[in-house]
């Protein structure tokens, strides 16, 4: 059996202290993953993990090959990378998270054209809100899409700057009236992202007033944008997303941009990767990719491929 494959088997259970995370992230059998922990233990004639009915820990051994073992491995793929550099030849899997929507229906695009110009690299994309661990997850890079981004302790890069708009049905707009100002969007059933506007507070930009918020408030919350956009469509209310969810339905006449002279403040969109010194070759070209895509789209007319 392949050590290096035995020890990246080991710190994914590590990791995540679980032996099915680890069989899912790794797309093998839980069975597999123990036999590579059982003869790694046996290899290294130490228990490296403490198993129950319902937990797993690890030991003192365990917890200094989890300490050891990813210095080990980004060393062996370090030299791997080079000597592919040096015949310009990438290849391997890049773990990919994302948020759902943007995800599965602006992701997708750049990921097939990237995978037919590198066939060599498989790309996994895991869709979560963003809050997800990088290293527990074992992702390689994390997309994420904020209005600020508040943990220093990853590596980020910013990739785009998208602006936002207001938007309701024709419906709503009907029975509930059009809002001139921002402070009338205080008496409007406001629906809010729960991670963007953790506090309710909207934040606007207008040419003569300058910057202007207002504390909203609604009867429908969540953490991702998708859900909020179908309750505008079914006329429940207001929502605020970045132009590439909602641009086609208004083109469509589906929602109806709400005080478009008020803009506002725009989501970043980040590339984020664990701290470390050396990015790999396969993620170092994924990003480049990134960078030349974004570069390249029309947020306000939704020309996502350049």
């Amino acid at each position: 059996m392949d050590k290096l494959r035995a020890i990246e088997v080991f710190i994914e259970v590590a990791q995540g202290l679980s032996f099915s995370g680890a069989a899912q992230r790794l797309g093998m059998a839980k069975g597999n993953v123990t036999k590579h922990i059982a003869w790694l233990e046996q290899t290294m004639g130490a228990q490296l993990l403490t198993r129950t009915t319902k937990s797993v820990s690890l030991t003192e051994s365990g917890l200094s090959l989890l300490e050891n073992g990813r210095e080990l491995l980004e060393r062996a793929e370090g030299v791997e990378a080079a000597v592919r550099q040096s015949v310009k030849e990438t290849k391997g899997v890049l773990r990919l998270g994302a948020p759902p929507s943007f995800g599965a229906f602006h992701l997708i695009p750049i990921i097939t054209a990237f995978s037919s110009t590198h066939p060599d690299i498989q790309v996994v994309l895991y869709l979560d809100d963003g809050r997800s661990d990088l290293v527990s997850e074992g992702l390689d890079m994390s997309v994420r899409i904020a209005s600020s981004l508040k943990d220093t302790s990853h590596v980020a890069h910013r990739l785009a700057v998208v602006p936002q708009l207001l938007v309701a049905s024709p419906e709503y707009l009907a029975r509930r009236g059009t809002p001139k100002a921002v402070a009338d969007l205080a008496g409007h059933d406001c629906m809010v992202h729960a991670l963007k506007s953790p506090t309710n507070i909207w934040t606007f930009l207008n040419e003569s007033e300058g910057k202007t918020s207002v504390r909203v408030r609604g009867t429908i919350r969540a953490n991702f944008g998708e859900p909020l956009r179908h309750a505008a469509l079914l006329g429940h209310g207001i929502s605020m997303h970045p132009t590439y969810m909602v641009l086609q339905d208004i083109h469509a006449g589906r929602l109806v941009s709400v005080m478009p002279e008020y803009k506002p403040i725009g989501v970043d969109i980040y590339a984020v990767f664990p701290s470390r010194k050396n990015l790999p070759l396969k993620v170092r070209t994924f990003l480049d990719f990134l960078r030349q895509w974004f570069s390249a789209a029309d947020w306000h007319a939704f020309q996502n491929v350049p």
